[in-house]
């Protein structure tokens, strides 16, 4: 197996409801593997997403530790964190998040205004992601022009736009019907083997699950006994 790119130890989540200290996750360990395609799954309130934004830096645990590429991104302040997840993670989510007023091809380089670059770059930059998920004939439409299949296509564009280490995807199929979540997971596969990227995907679904070369059972906030393998 690869060396992990994700580590996550002892890690306990809480938040607060009025005076009272609701815990979430239960000091949960996890690995991922470099390179892994990874499905978590678990009834609705399990922590699957608290856990995924802790692993993409968009909230810090109570307690325990969060390690990504070798960064301890649980001890980062708040500028450095948007600084990492901006070079290394990628976000896919359920409703895509586009910004309706803007084409496919300038959503998809809204990451890299972040970054030093010319706009002559982050359009080239733009134009190959949308390439690479098979949209560049759509770069000028508005996401109102577009399929769902489509805007979810433009949003995993913008995703990996940085070529990111990591891509995190919540519940990345859940809008759409069965034909186009299969080819969005077949992009998703296509990222992972052809283009090495690691996959983190929260489903709530078996057969996008059978997708991943590995699924985590999440539980009342802890990993369930017995992680399956697809």
């Amino acid at each position: 197996m690869n060396k992990p790119i994700v580590t996550v130890r002892n890690v306990v989540k809480s938040y607060r409801k009025g005076r009272e200290a609701v815990e979430v996750l239960h000091g949960l360990d996890l690995e991922i593997a470099q390179g892994e395609f990874s499905a978590l799954m678990g009834p609705s309130g399990s922590g699957k997403t608290t856990l995924l934004n802790l692993i993409g830096g968009l909230d810090r645990p109570t307690s325990g530790e969060v390690e990504v590429g070798g960064e301890r991104i649980d001890r980062l302040s708040s500028r450095a964190l948007a600084r990492w997840r901006s070079n290394h993670v990628g976000f896919i989510f359920q409703f895509y998040n586009l910004m309706p007023v803007l084409t496919a091809q300038r959503n998809v380089e809204l990451p890299l205004l972040l970054k030093k670059m010319s706009s002559k770059e982050r359009r080239e930059r733009a134009m190959t992601a949308l390439e690479i998920v098979g949209l560049a004939d759509r770069a000028k439409h508005l996401p109102r022009e577009l399929s769902g299949g489509q805007e979810q296509r433009v949003a995993i564009a913008r995703a990996i736009v940085s070529d990111p280490d990591l891509l995190l995807a919540d519940e990345p199929t859940g809008d759409l019907d069965r034909d186009t979540a299969n080819e969005i997971l077949d992009l998703l596969g296509t990222l992972n083997t052809r283009h090495g990227k690691t996959i983190l995907m929260v489903t709530h679904d078996p057969v996008a699950a059978e997708h991943a070369g590995r699924t985590v059972h999440l539980d009342k906030g802890s990993i369930k006994a017995g992680e399956e393998a697809a």
